[in-house]
């Protein structure tokens, strides 16, 4: 889930739209670990307390900024610009080919964010059990088979060719820093925090692309956009702070245990 399956519709999402939107829709990671960690009852809905209002507040805003950053793009904010583009479009393609390679990269952006979700609930589990950096080997081994075998069935031989550019860049960069690393430190986090506590930082992955996308890729912001980002962001701030207050009042409820567990976080640090 997190290695082949995610990567892949993750860059396929990022070939039909843009930079900006498939990192707006990774803000919808929380809501999906949320709907699902519900379905598995791994978290309580608690509808009548405040953090579970929050919390569903918060699911309902994330998937209704998805809707209007997908379906509504009004009119287009340019910020500045650099006349930098390091893609070089040229081509020109019907609106109505545009609008139907933008649904289906939303779709794939979705199933991106399904997939990580579940992997997220997945690796909470196998944290506790397992240590989470053999997780990660094993995760990349089974992502590299997995995905050479997708790449022997789709890609023409001329797509291997790697040379001294970007291309050799970013398939080094990608390994090293977005599976090897990356996954190695989620891995951790859901192990000391929880889940839902990696999620925290997405916003800031999507104010990071947008700025770069607008000055590297030329990309025009829309009003649509910046709403849908809004909604996404607000959303997953309001899942975190209701996972956060029912967190601090099963601690205060529950003292000893809070204590167990965090000298077992103090153990597993110093380990």
């Amino acid at each position: 889930f997190r290695g082949s399956l995610t990567h892949n519709l993750y860059v396929e999402s990022l070939v039909l739209t843009s930079a900006t939107f498939v990192a707006a829709m990774t803000n919808l990671t929380p809501a999906l670990t949320f709907i699902m960690a519900i379905i598995l009852r791994m978290e309580r809905l608690a509808i009548g307390t405040d953090a579970g209002k929050a919390k569903v507040l918060g699911t309902i805003l994330s998937i209704g900024g998805a809707m209007i950053f997908t379906f509504y793009k009004g009119i287009g904010i340019n910020v500045w610009t650099t006349n930098i583009n390091l893609l070089h479009h040229h081509a020109m393609t019907t609106s109505k080919q545009t609008s139907a390679k933008e649904a289906l990269g939303a779709l794939l952006g979705v199933g991106s964010g399904v997939s990580i979700a579940i992997w997220m609930i997945i690796q909470a589990k196998l944290s506790k059990v397992y240590p989470p950096y053999s997780a990660t080997a094993l995760t990349s081994i089974c992502a590299s088979i997995q995905s050479v075998a997708y790449a022997m069935c789709t890609e023409e031989w001329a797509a291997w060719k790697l040379g001294w550019n970007i291309r050799l860049l970013t398939v080094v960069y990608t390994g090293v820093i977005g599976s090897g690393l990356m996954i190695a430190l989620m891995a951790w986090v859901a192990r000391m925090r929880g889940a839902l506590f990696i999620s925290s930082f997405y916003p800031l992955l999507l104010i990071i692309v947008a700025i770069v996308g607008s000055l590297m890729l030329d990309e025009l912001l829309h009003l649509g956009s910046i709403l849908g980002a809004v909604f996404i962001i607000l959303g997953l701030y309001s899942v975190l702070w209701g996972k956060g207050k029912e967190t601090m009042e099963a601690t205060q409820l529950n003292p000893l245990k809070s204590s167990k567990d965090s000298e077992l976080r103090d153990v597993t640090v110093q380990g």
